[in-house]
């Protein structure tokens, strides 16, 4: 069976940072391309960022600069490192798998999601 925990989600000031992880289990995250989504109130969800499994990274031009994504794949482990958070970057954030490399803005070519955490980023 396979599952993703999203964790590290909290409430912080605007300006602070925070560190998701997403554990894998049940598969091997080495081969695939791991994306990090978000989702506020009343919206869609929508692409964050995404690391393929060579290494390489792709951001949202809305967190371009401020966050970073990495894989630790001994510990079948991706991590969203975010930087200066202000209150638009309050949402749910989702952490999924896809085997696709290029269309990894589409949330419905993933295949596996976890259950999401909650950042909410006061001013």
């Amino acid at each position: 069976q396979v599952q993703l925990v999203e964790s590290g989600g909290g409430l912080v000031q605007a300006g602070g940072s925070l560190r998701l992880s997403c554990a894998a289990s049940g598969l091997s995250i080495s081969g695939l391309t791991m994306g990090w989504f978000r989702q506020a109130p009343g919206k869609e969800r929508i692409f964050v960022a995404a690391i393929f499994w060579a290494g390489s990274t792709v951001y949202a031009d809305s967190v371009k600069g401020r966050f970073t994504i990495s894989r630790d794949n001994a510990k079948n482990t991706v991590y969203l490192q975010m930087n200066s958070l202000n209150f638009e970057d309050t949402a749910v954030y989702y952490c999924g798998t896809t085997r696709t490399g290029g269309a990894y803005r589409n949330r419905n070519l993933y295949d596996y999601w976890g259950q999401g955490t909650q950042v909410t980023v006061s001013s």
